[in-house]
């Protein structure tokens, strides 16, 4: 008896394991700090598009621009605009030198610093969410991003190349699982 007992609790386990394992495939909202350690700046020659195209944007995610807003800003615009580099009228500004926006819809969402010859030395990129997806919720673990502001795309998705984009998994299911699976471990051995 004691040997059926003891399968029963494999099986449980296994059940759970292989249940946690598929809900590892759900991604949370990410958070991206443009630039990484960089940040939003002219120093250093930054690729910017170089830097968006390593992730995969969805909706749901919040991108940071940090910067010393006496020296930047942030300012979104339409494609000609970006291409142009054009701050002449955007449609929104950011000056707070930590501005968080959500992205709310798919598509491309091109930003520059508005500063005179910034854009022209770099400093612009073009935030592309490919599809759409789930909306994703910040998990238990991590804190939730402040709110910020929503985004919508004023620019057709046709016609613009878009990046690259970086299918890296997102660890911190991943580390959720686990965790559970400790826990059932530490009850189903007593």
């Amino acid at each position: 008896m004691g040997g059926l007992v003891e399968r029963n609790r494999e099986v449980i386990i296994m059940l759970m394991m292989m249940m946690m394992m598929l809900g590892v495939n759900v991604s949370c909202a990410e958070v991206y700090k443009v630039g990484d350690s960089d940040g939003w700046t002219i120093i250093g020659n930054v690729d910017y598009n170089n830097w968006a195209s390593t992730k995969n944007f969805q909706l749901g995610d919040t991108i940071i621009f940090e910067y010393g807003a006496e020296f930047h800003n942030v300012m979104r615009v339409t494609h000609a605009m970006y291409q142009s580099c054009n701050a002449s009228s955007p449609i929104t500004t950011f000056t707070s030198g930590n501005d968080s926006i959500k992205i709310t819809n798919q598509g491309h969402h091109f930003f520059i610093c508005g500063i005179p010859g910034h854009c022209q030395m770099g400093q612009k990129v073009d935030i592309n969410v490919l599809k759409v997806s789930a909306a994703k919720a910040p998990t238990p673990s991590s804190p939730a991003p402040a709110p910020a502001p929503a985004i919508a795309s004023p620019v057709p998705l046709a016609n613009i190349p878009a990046p690259t984009p970086n299918n890296a998994p997102s660890f911190i299911p991943l580390r959720q699982a686990f965790s559970i699976m400790a826990l059932l471990s530490l009850a189903f051995s007593s």
